[in-house]
This record gives structure tokens, C-alpha cells and sequence, in this order.
């Protein structure tokens, strides 16, 4: 291929223009990803504990609804069977007759299956209970009594 006169111009300024774009291409500077990382760092540092604040009051709420709905269970297991399940039958006789109870008409929970609070531990059960027919709590995220926060202990009888 031959290059006259009138395409000569040309392909040097195509030349020059792909020079120009390779330039502008090159990507960032360090200067302006360390500004990118800084304001990253920032927003995590302002943002995280609010977010986690709201996660640990919601797994609050959740035990507390979990609670209502397992003492509503626990009122139609009385009014069957004539009484609360005791302690040692536990919330496991509102997904099977642990007694041996002869008006047991159950599962009481939907899925058959006891849940676990929302930290994965076991909610406590007793009856008859120190604060009514029977109580029915959870100790928290740290299973201990006491505690504050998250780790705060979430009664039934409240």
C-alpha cells in the first residue's frame, strides 16, 4: 500500500490522537486512590456502628416476637391438654407428646420444630413459672444472665 501526499497528514494525526488516548487511559494516581481509600475508611468508620447497633436491637426485637408467639403456643397446649407443658417436658412438647398427654393435639408451631433465638441458643422454659403460670426467656447473645446491650437478657414476663 502506497501513502500519497493527502493521506499522510492523516494517518500522523491518527497516530498522535491514539498517543493522546493511551496517555488519558493510564488510570489513577496513587495520590487519588489514597484519597478514595481515606473517604472509604471514614464512612466505614461512621457508618459500622450504627448499622451493627441496629442489627443487635433487631435480633432484640425478633426474641421478643419469637417469645409472644411461643406463649400464644403454649396458651393453646393449656387449653387442650389442662395445663402447661412442665419443665422438664419443655417447649418440645408443642411439636410432640412428650408426657404422654391424652388431649396432646399438637404440633403447636408451624414448623414443627422448636426455634432457637436468634443468637442460636435454646430458649429457657419453666413452669410454673416465678413471675406467672410459666416463664419463658432468653439470656442474649452472650447466654448469660445479666448483660447489657445485645448481651441484655429478654424476658417474657416484661
Amino acid at each position: 500500500m502506497t501513502v500519497n501526499a493527502y493521506h499522510a497528514p492523516r494517518i500522523a494525526q491518527d497516530i498522535a490522537s491514539r498517543g493522546r488516548k493511551a496517555r488519558n487511559r493510564r488510570g489513577f494516581t496513587l495520590v487519588e486512590l489514597l484519597v478514595v481509600l481515606a473517604i472509604l475508611g471514614l464512612l466505614v468508620g461512621l457508618v459500622g456502628p450504627q448499622v451493627m447497633k441496629t442489627l443487635g436491637s433487631s435480633k432484640t426485637k425478633t426474641a421478643r416476637i419469637q417469645i409472644e408467639d411461643l406463649s400464644a403456643a403454649l396458651d393453646i397446649y393449656r387449653l387442650e391438654v389442662g395445663r402447661y407443658p412442665t419443665t422438664n417436658d419443655g417447649l418440645q412438647a408443642l411439636v410432640e407428646n412428650t408426657g404422654g398427654a391424652p388431649n396432646w393435639n399438637g404440633p403447636y408451631l408451624k414448623k414443627a420444630q422448636v426455634p432457637k433465638d436468634p443468637w442460636g441458643f435454646d430458649y429457657q422454659y419453666l413452669s410454673p413459672g416465678q413471675h406467672g403460670s410459666f416463664d419463658l426467656w432468653t439470656l442474649g447473645a452472650d447466654n448469660r444472665e445479666g448483660g447489657e446491650g445485645e448481651n441484655r437478657d429478654v424476658l417474657g414476663w416484661e
